[in-house]
């Protein structure tokens, strides 16, 4: 029993609420993250080695377009504040009943600064820059 609540295949469906929708944009995110490193790095050998390089040049220009990098950029930011927010409950643990109230100041942060972001990367795409 965790928390009073057994856990079993139960645990596994989505019961709803910001926390649960939360972890799962966390788990995309890292996963979003991890595929693009990877990728990154196969790309930059082909790139180099001149081993099937026209596939790496065409996953760079992919990375290089600032609609792909908008969501790069949110799923890093999200993954960070997220991350932080974790930590800062596993170190506090009498602050788990603010877990919303936490769950609210994560998304205070992340969506004026992304909103800074967003504009400034479609402004300098859209000029040109």
């Amino acid at each position: 029993m965790a928390f009073g609540k057994l856990i079993g295949l139960k645990g596994l469906t989505y019961q709803g609420g910001g926390t649960m929708l939360a972890w799962l944009i966390n788990r995309i995110a890292g996963l979003a993250i991890l595929i693009f490193v990877g990728l990154h790095v196969v790309a930059g050998y082909m790139t180099q080695q001149g081993f099937a390089s026209d596939l790496g040049i065409g996953i760079n220009k992919i990375y290089e377009a600032w609609y792909f990098q908008l969501f790069v950029i949110f799923f890093v930011l999200f993954h960070t504040i997220h991350g932080l927010r974790v930590i800062l409950l596993d170190f506090w643990p009498q602050f788990l009943k603010y877990q919303r109230e936490a769950l609210w100041l994560q998304w205070f942060i992340i969506i004026p600064i992304y909103a800074l972001t967003a504009y400034i990367m479609i402004s300098a795409a859209l000029s040109g820059g």
